[in-house]
């Protein structure tokens, strides 16, 4: 239910950058791009976690929950509105830093955009934690065709980035007062503040929003550095390079979410035998997905970039060759795990060592490698936190390296991947059609070959090959079998 409301959202959201890469030229559309850097930045930072210890807190005690859904609520608000005085003080400064001044005219409005959102951010969270993933769904799929629609539609009408402002900001009010109206019938009176409750809270998110802060930090630095040293049209080629995939984020969010909630139960009833399980089948699913869909993404990038953004962005073709590399790490839940396992300061750690990568490589990959190596430093540090946590899991499991991971299911999901490729680069190289009916075309062929070669995993066999994994219960140890399905 969560991948189909929140696909349908994805869906409508995807249509905003590719309609205003269209209605504006480069250098709008790097600008908007640029604007909404600053807002994903500051959006992730200023959360300070306190949404995300939902997942946390409110399976563990559901008596409690309106409470902690109250502290979480005026603490986004509160720290919403700091952050639109700190975008209103600081608009000419940024717009200096990034030497493009429309970007100090439309702060005030990037400002409101932001506060409202943060306020609003822990809407669809309180729904899952509380397993209500219907309800979920829908407020994914509705939100998101809501911001679709109050993006697009002023946009239009005024031919600029203001106009996409305006929109964002009515978009961002309705949506708030939609929540605040939701949780009042849930919870009535049990939504008010319990400083005692809000202590626990801040102990458990304040680790974890360092964390995070890090990661966002890192996750958009490369962009940063880019649109400092040259001007938004080029990084507008750089953004479309950097072409986000909605499939991913709905898949792997959606799994980790619901992981989460699973794995905290289980924990929470002593139940560790079930994790490792639970964590194998999550991955193998995804990367029955993930993989195969970075290899296509690969296959058709130029049909891709032009079906999607025209023949003015055809430079970003290589960018987005690497980038789509990057969606494999999210095959791997590793976040979601550790974070189950309250391990907030280490993922503080592995997420300032992948800034601290980033920051000094990124100069000579640029030099070496252009915009295509700001790309490959991200992969490169990306990469080798995944290996970091996946180290730590296997020490809070108590499990072999040999047996942490299905390597042998993941192994063969890569192989046939890229073997399932084949005929469709030769397909290819020998026709000449429009760019979205070459997309369709190579992408039924790689989909009929992938599916031949996988039908064993789509069946959900075989079930023969088990792999004997021992797990520390309490003081006694016990054996947990891994279908290799």
């Amino acid at each position: 239910m969560l991948v189909i409301g929140r696909g349908i959202g994805f869906a409508a959201s995807f249509a905003i950058p590719v309609v205003l890469s269209r209605l504006f030229d480069r250098s709008e559309f790097g600008t908007y791009k640029q604007l909404f850097l600053i807002y994903g930045t500051l959006y992730g930072l200023a959360q300070l976690g306190v949404a995300e210890s939902l997942y946390y807190f409110v399976p563990r005690k559901a008596e409690d929950a309106g409470r902690h859904i109250a502290n979480s609520l005026l603490t986004l608000a509160l720290v919403g509105a700091g952050c639109l005085a700190l975008v209103a003080l600081l608009r000419g400064h940024i717009a200096g830093w990034f030497t493009n001044p429309q970007i100090a005219r439309e702060g005030l409005l990037l400002g409101l955009f932001l506060a409202l959102m943060l306020a609003s951010a822990l809407f669809e969270i309180v729904l899952v934690s509380r397993k209500r993933h219907l309800e979920a769904a829908a407020t994914y799929a509705g939100s998101d065709l809501l911001r679709t629609l109050l993006f697009v539609a002023p946009a239009l009408a005024f031919d600029s980035v203001h106009g996409v402002l305006l929109g964002a900001a009515c978009f961002a009010a309705v949506r708030l007062l939609w929540m605040i109206a939701c949780l009042w019938h849930d919870f009535g009176r049990q939504l008010r503040i319990d400083l005692t409750l809000w202590r626990h809270q801040l102990a458990y998110a304040l680790p974890f929003a360092l964390a995070v802060g890090i990661e966002v930090v890192q996750t958009n630095f490369h962009q940063y550095v880019v649109a400092s040293r040259f001007d938004a049209a080029t990084f507008a080629i750089y953004a479309v390079g950097c072409l986000q995939i909605p499939l991913v984020d709905l898949l792997a969010t959606s799994t980790a979410n619901v992981m989460m909630v699973r794995m905290a139960e289980d924990s929470s009833r002593h139940q560790t035998c079930l994790a490792l399980d639970l964590w194998h089948h999550a991955i193998c699913r995804l990367a029955l997905l993930i993989f195969p869909l970075a290899v296509f993404l690969i296959l058709t990038s130029r049909e891709v970039i032009v079906a999607l953004f025209t023949a003015r962005y055809l430079a970003s073709v290589p960018i987005f060759m690497a980038w789509a590399l990057t969606i494999v790490p999210a095959t791997f839940c590793v976040d979601a795990v550790l974070r189950v396992y309250a391990q907030t300061r280490f993922l503080l750690i592995t997420n300032l060592f992948r800034l601290l990568f980033v920051a000094a490589f990124i100069g000579p990959f640029l030099s070496a490698f252009g915009l295509l190596g700001a790309v490959l430093v991200t992969l490169a540090a990306t990469c080798s936190v995944r290996v970091l946590g996946i180290v730590r899991i296997a020490q809070l499991m108590h499990v072999r390296m040999a047996d942490v991971l299905p390597w042998g299911q993941l192994a063969g999901l890569a192989l046939r991947s890229v073997i399932a490729g084949v005929p469709g680069y030769y397909l290819g190289h020998q026709i000449t059609l429009p760019p979205l009916l070459t997309i369709l075309y190579i992408g039924g062929l790689y989909a009929a070959t992938y599916a031949l070669l996988c039908r064993r995993w789509i069946r959900g066999e075989p079930r023969a090959a088990t792999a004997s994994v021992p797990i520390a219960v309490a003081t006694r140890p016990t054996t947990l079998r891994i279908e290799e399905s």
